[in-house]
């Protein structure tokens, strides 16, 4: 009778976190910012049909880079959790944290049970209110790891070059009093950013700002050239968050 194969826990954690970065490694880079006003997210994206950057509930929204099926999965599920919450509780239940707490435990969980991990870092970014409250950048990591970031972050290909290109330079330029930058500066550190040698594609970001005056739960505004897609009319796909 032959010996079943065996492979090592550490092996196996160790070739499926090699595989997963190799994947994202491949996938284009997303700046996120944040500015005087809100938080910017810059995604460099080919596409003008599949998006990267998405709002998930009102002032929170959503970035992916990796494989574009198994994010837009994750995309399609937190809306539908943020929207039962929201249905079920009260919309201010629904915050960043809860999402990204709920994004850890289930790419953790396919990162440690199934054989084939998850391709995709998520970024989820929530907006302080006129109540003072300061704005939320979480960035999970393909093995379910948050990073509670401040200030700027980076995913995708050559994240370490952008992070450090950003402690560099973004942070020395602070406004006033440890203030942050107005809209247009920060735009043109994200694109400063990006990864020299290639050439770009058609930009797709989402600056949020405070929410409008006399409106007691708005979405988050969007550019003119961006349309993210459609939150209700997305198709169905496999259930990942509780």
């Amino acid at each position: 009778m032959p010996l079943p194969y065996y492979v090592s826990p550490e092996q196996m954690m160790k070739d499926k976190a090699e595989y997963a970065r190799k994947g994202i490694a491949r996938g284009k880079a997303i700046v996120t910012l944040e500015y005087r006003d809100g938080v910017l997210l810059l995604a460099e994206n080919p596409s003008t049909l599949l998006h990267k950057i998405s709002e998930i509930y009102d002032r929170i929204a959503f970035a992916g880079v990796g494989k574009y099926n198994e994010f837009e999965n994750l995309r399609v599920a937190g809306v539908r959790h943020a929207d039962i919450k929201g249905y079920s509780y009260s919309r201010g239940d629904v915050t960043a944290k809860s999402l990204a707490n709920a994004y850890s435990q289930a790419l953790g969980n396919i990162f440690t049970q199934d054989i084939k991990p998850f391709e995709v870092e998520v970024l989820v970014a929530e907006v302080g209110d006129s109540n003072g409250t300061k704005n939320e950048i979480y960035h999970i990591l393909y093995d379910g790891t948050i990073e509670d970031e401040k200030n700027y972050a980076a995913m995708g290909g050559q994240s370490d070059e952008i992070r450090r290109y950003l402690k560099d330079t973004r942070l020395r330029g602070r406004g006033q009093a440890g203030r942050p930058r107005p809209h247009g500066d920060a735009e043109q550190d994200a694109h400063r950013a990006r990864p020299r040698g290639r050439r770009p594609g058609p930009r797709q970001g989402a600056p949020h700002v405070p929410p409008h005056p006399g409106r007691g739960a708005p979405s988050a505004p969007r550019r003119r050239h961006v349309v993210p897609p459609c939150l209700n009319s997305c198709s169905r796909s496999p259930a990942l968050l509780g």
